[in-house]
């Protein structure tokens, strides 16, 4: 297939405001849907890393940026956005490129990007502090103030939405930040930079830092200049930031990994879940931290629902994220794509039985592409590795239930806690296990669906603090509380 012609962004890195050719190690930038190479990003180095904190410090000290009322920061927050809406094409188009997404959801992440810094503005103009009751002869307030620099590392699977719901509050908050995009996937983080600082944002308030997590990122996190680290990622890098931030007594913001059930009643709509389940474990290619990866099935529905699960999986369509018939693309990168097979592979030898996909499509559109066909895996214990470990790829494993305390032992029996799905007509028992499941987000009869207005966030390795929601600017805030003496005497202890 034919790539339009999307004008990539030069060999350049963003230091404080800075647009420069990184001095660190160059690295390749490859299309997964053929292998081919897109284009050179030379590395940021952790001197770059240094520059940028400290020269983002000095940005988020001026008066210049210090002094704007919110209203004020709110006109940069909604002249960002439109510089978005305004290049959503060129971004969507490069965001399929560098990751394998289908054009579909490029597009959709793109305009969820604009729309987190318009509800980020409008919230910011009504962030009040507050007036606390008054308990003695003083007059008390809580204010909120500024962190001073924030580190922001953002994953592959969705860097451009991912960018702007760190970034937005960041800056609402009078930060400065220091954003460093995943190493495969560098291109619309580069391209948003470049939209953000054509803006008219104060220089210095943005640095975007490609390059190793090993270098760039272990920087970001020590540098005694960061104030808050907030990371989107796997839960092992995840815990390792942790480690390093309880050394700073630093807060950090961590979206981990997850392992989510969804879970069919006797009661359900059958069509709407099959639809529902499907979205959930394949839209993305499986690359998803929310992804509906455990199915649970009630046992007297389990096995006509599951042959029809399969039916439907089976038809879906594999190819280019730039076909508009695509509904799964590639994964985002060939080593990536090997790590899923390797899974599947350890499935089988745990004794499961994969009822469909399982390996690579075949044909010459696939053939150089990184491409995997959605699975399904059946006869497997929960406790088996594939049921407990997060695969991030288009992988479902199938499990049974007997009654709701069986369901809720099974879906608990996880050592993340980050989303469920419940398909069921009855509220009550929607209510119920909605609440007793272990999980940040609880989707009924709906799957995979966001709000910026609702907190989004885990529960154990699924990560510690929440996005999104009223609560996001205070979130990168320092609060502060004040105290006005109102008596007329003296106090009293002194004699």
């Amino acid at each position: 297939m034919s790539h339009p012609a999307v004008p990539l962004p030069p060999d350049e890195i963003l230091v404080a405001g800075e647009w420069r050719r990184g001095t660190g190690a160059a690295s390749e930038t490859v299309d997964p849907a053929d292998g081919g190479v897109i284009t050179e990003i030379h590395h940021a180095t952790a001197d770059d890393v240094d520059e940028a904190v400290r020269r983002g410090a000095e940005a988020a000290a001026s008066p210049a940026w210090r002094d704007l009322l919110p209203h004020e920061r709110a006109r940069h927050l909604h002249r960002i956005a439109d510089g978005i809406e305004r290049d959503a094409d060129r971004l969507a188009n490069l965001q399929t490129r560098d990751t394998g997404k289908t054009l579909r959801e490029t597009s959709a992440l793109v305009a969820s990007a604009a729309g987190t810094f318009r509800y980020v503005a409008g919230a910011l103009e009504t962030f009040d502090d507050e007036l606390t009751t008054q308990r003695g002869p003083s007059l008390t307030m809580s204010v909120h103030e500024p962190i001073g620099v924030v580190g922001a590392i953002v994953p592959w699977n969705s860097p451009v939405a991912s960018d702007a719901q760190k970034i937005a509050p960041a800056l609402a908050a009078g930060n400065a930040v220091v954003l460093k995009p995943a190493e495969w996937t560098p291109l619309v983080s580069l391209a948003l930079g470049r939209i953000i600082t054509d803006s008219g944002l104060p220089a210095g308030l943005l640095s975007v830092l490609p390059g190793a997590g090993s270098v760039v990122g272990e920087v970001i996190v020590t540098h005694p200049g960061v104030g808050k680290v907030s990371f989107t990622g796997g839960t092992s890098t995840g815990r390792r930031i942790a480690h390093a931030a309880a050394e700073k007594l630093m807060p950090v913001s961590l979206e981990l990994g997850g392992k989510s059930p969804t879970v069919v009643f006797e009661d359900a709509d059958i069509d709407a879940a099959i639809n529902g389940i499907l979205f959930g474990i394949f839209s993305s290619s499986g690359q998803s931290c929310i992804a509906g990866s455990r199915l649970f099935v009630a046992e007297s529905l389990r096995d006509d629902f599951v042959e029809r699960l399969v039916a439907k999986t089976r038809a879906l369509r594999v190819g280019h994220g730039l076909d508009p018939l695509t509904q799964v693309a590639p994964l985002v990168h060939h080593k990536h794509r090997d790590s899923v097979a390797q899974h599947v592979e350890r499935a089988r030898a745990e004794g499961g039985r994969v009822l469909t996909g399982g390996q690579a499509p075949e044909g010459a559109a696939y053939e150089r592409g990184a491409f995997y066909l959605p699975t399904i895996i059946d006869e497997l214990p929960n406790t088996a590795a594939t049921c407990q470990e997060e695969i991030f790829g288009p992988v479902l494993a199938v499990l049974g239930f007997k009654d709701e305390d069986d369901l809720v032992a099974q879906a608990n029996d996880s050592a993340f806690g980050l989303a469920c799905g419940l398909w069921t007509r009855d509220y009550r028992t929607a209510w119920r296990v909605a609440r007793r499941i272990d999980a940040g987000t609880v989707w009924i009869n709906t799957y995979k669906q966001f709000s910026s207005s609702t907190p989004f966030g885990g529960m154990k390795e699924s990560g510690l603090g929440r996005e999104k929601g009223r609560g996001w600017i205070a979130a990168y805030s320092r609060q502060k509380s004040l105290y006005w003496g109102l008596s007329d005497s003296p106090h009293p202890w002194a004699g």
